[in-house]
């Protein structure tokens, strides 16, 4: 979600950033499994379903959801740990509208340098990758070599290196 934001803010706001660095985020994740995506900005029903929920049937969605982020199992504890001290709500909702974000016209006004890194898997859908990504002239998009979308949890080393490149280069 800080991908998505750190593409928002760049695009509404040009002038306030030198450069974004965008970890595992797309324009928008939706057109990925459905691409005549149309945002509705309406899942009350989502939100509802997931603020009714006990403490036990929140964490075990919570670890559900961990085990798609990362590889590397020492974390999982870490990452539901973060969602259980959420407020519910609050979650819920940004859920919610991460689900309904598109930022693919947007991005257009992004000028700055813009590093994005993605999970190994996308590039099995290079193609749709760069599709949504075509109005982001600055965009430098580059694969992580193992893990899922807690790449800097997963290929630690590279991630860091490749962060510390994109800063020092002016």
């Amino acid at each position: 979600m800080g991908g998505g934001l750190a593409l928002a803010i760049a695009a509404d706001f040009p002038d306030l950033v030198k450069k974004i660095i965008v970890v595992d985020a797309l324009p928008c994740l939706m057109v990925i499994t459905n691409p005549h995506f149309i945002s509705s900005g309406n899942c009350s029903g989502m939100i509802n379903q997931i603020v009714s929920m006990n403490e036990d049937q929140f964490a075990h969605m919570l670890k559900m959801n961990a085990a798609g982020l990362t590889i590397n199992p020492s974390k999982f504890e870490e990452i539901i740990k973060w969602g259980m001290d959420s407020d519910r709500e609050t979650y819920a909702k940004i859920v919610c509208d991460f689900s309904n974000t598109d930022l693919r016209e947007q991005i257009r006004n992004i000028t700055v340098p813009s590093l994005i890194i993605l999970e190994p898997h996308f590039r099995n859908i290079e193609s749709p990758i760069k599709e949504q990504y075509k109005n982001l002239s600055t965009a430098q998009i580059i694969y992580a070599n193992k893990g899922l979308h807690f790449v800097m949890f997963d290929d630690k080393e590279w991630f860091i290196n490749e962060v510390r490149e994109f800063i020092k280069e002016e």
